[in-house]
């Protein structure tokens, strides 16, 4: 985030830092929660204090010729935030390698969300091999907490650089390390967890060759066929978020499986999967269900039949699930579990699908099929909520959607394309309205509702 202003303004204070510094060993500018959890401002934001400094200078006693000074004081004070958030940068990346846990951890948060929030593909470059050895430390020495950091910077890592030979080079460099980390029963179910998205999204980007791509899927597989998994067992109390995590991984990389290896998944595993349907995590038997309807549309696509399967006992537990109204399972997972599997079954009988609408900027994205919208869920639970600055600007998560490139659009269009508050006031209001008298009508005793 680049904030604007001029030189020894009383009106404007010196710009923050652009990320949280890390805590040191006085615990001096560690980053709180509402730090790391905050937003990037908006553009639109940016261009009001260009046009609060214009203003400013153009009160001036001197007129035009302190409006051109002023311009020229702001494209230095641009650069400057711009050192500035470099060295920052820099600092998180020492301080990776620090005798202290603590601020370890706090630089690898740090870098989390820097690398989630904007778009450093040019500054990593160059450091991209740096990184990935400190984050190799991170991932061999730490525990818990901070190899489970170490994978999502590391997957944030590979998502800057891209599907070219650089990205490929921080995959291969690392993978073994993931798959150690992930099959060690004795690691921390944390740091397992985020090696199984980081192995999934790593090799989603970057794996060139398809033997990557196969020992990836074989690895994955091997956690959530774990025997017992479906059965509710204390192996699944114990581990039920790494077998999600696997398992969405899993699929996302069916999404990118050739025709011949999509044939011979169906045979040897369709049948297997039906079986975590039964899971007592909610969780894991709502990725499930979305991984079978994944799996109906892949052999659609391969026109491979799956109607000579024993599907009537799938649509059996599918139709359960849809309509499942057990009181000891708590009401909001049970209605999320509802919604989620009529749209499974409906997919399943009849074909359709729900389409959504993903807006960010001027642009929007559809979500018309689930192998799209595994792929977005997947880039959605990494970047946060940074998925739209990504969207608008990062290249590779473009080319992924078909958005084409970025967009160049200048303050003027950015500004009045911008809602002002008083008219959200007002929809949400009339919205609100709205919504209280349709369930007042549904609420009333008197009303004959079926």
């Amino acid at each position: 985030m680049k904030v604007l202003c001029c030189v020894g303004c009383s009106r404007h204070p010196s710009p923050s830092p652009a990320w949280p510094l890390p805590k040191g060993p006085q615990g001096k500018g560690a980053p709180t929660g509402a730090q790391s959890s905050a937003k990037p401002d908006s553009q639109a934001s940016d261009d009001e204090a260009v046009s609060e400094v214009l203003s400013h200078y153009s009160s001036a006693s001197e007129g035009a010729s302190l409006a051109e000074e002023g311009t020229g004081s702001e494209a230095v004070d641009e650069q400057a935030q711009e050192e500035e958030a470099e060295d920052k940068l820099k600092e998180y990346m020492d301080s990776i390698l620090d005798k202290s846990a603590k601020t370890r951890q706090a630089a690898l948060q740090s870098l989390r969300l820097a690398f989630s929030s904007k778009t450093l593909s040019e500054f990593l470059l160059e450091r991209r091999l740096t990184l990935t050895d400190s984050l190799e430390k991170c991932l061999k020495k730490g525990k818990g907490e901070e190899q489970a950091l170490a994978g999502t910077v590391l997957t944030l890592l590979c998502l800057q650089m891209g599907s070219g030979p650089e990205g490929e080079e921080v995959f291969r460099s690392l993978k073994p390390l993931l798959i150690s980390i992930l099959t060690d029963s004795t690691a921390s179910a944390i740091a397992r967890q985020s090696c199984a998205t980081a192995l999934g999204m790593c090799c989603y980007i970057a794996a060139a060759d398809l033997e990557d791509l196969v020992s990836c899927l074989s690895c994955l597989e091997g956690i959530f066929n774990t025997p017992g998994v479906g059965e509710g067992s204390s192996v699944l109390v114990q581990h039920g978020p790494l077998h999600c995590s696997a398992l969405q991984s899993w699929s996302l990389l069916l999404t990118i499986c050739p025709t011949s290896h999509i044939k011979s998944i169906l045979d040897n595993h369709w049948l297997k999967l039906p079986l975590l349907l039964s899971s007592n995590s909610i969780a894991l038997r709502i990725v499930a269900g979305e991984t079978i309807a994944l799996v109906f549309e892949l052999a659609q696509d391969v026109e491979e039949d799956l109607c000579h399967q024993d599907t009537e006992f799938l649509r059996a537990q599918l139709k359960v699930l849809a309509t499942e109204s057990n009181k000891y399972r708590a009401k909001t997972d049970r209605r999320k579990q509802r919604s989620i599997f009529r749209d499974i079954l409906r997919f399943i009988e009849s074909g359709e699908y729900q389409e959504e609408t993903i807006r960010f900027g001027l642009e929007c994205m559809y979500v018309d099929s689930w192998a799209r919208r595994r792929t977005y869920q997947a880039f959605k639970e990494v970047l946060g909520s940074g998925i739209r600055h990504h969207l608008q600007n990062n290249e590779l998560l473009r080319e992924i959607f078909g958005l084409g490139p970025p967009l160049v659009l200048d303050a003027a269009t950015l500004k009045a394309s911008k809602v002002s508050r008083f008219e959200k006031h007002l929809y949400n209001s009339a919205a609100f309205k709205a919504r209280t008298k349709a369930r007042s009508r549904v609420r009333d005793k008197r009303a004959d509702v079926l």
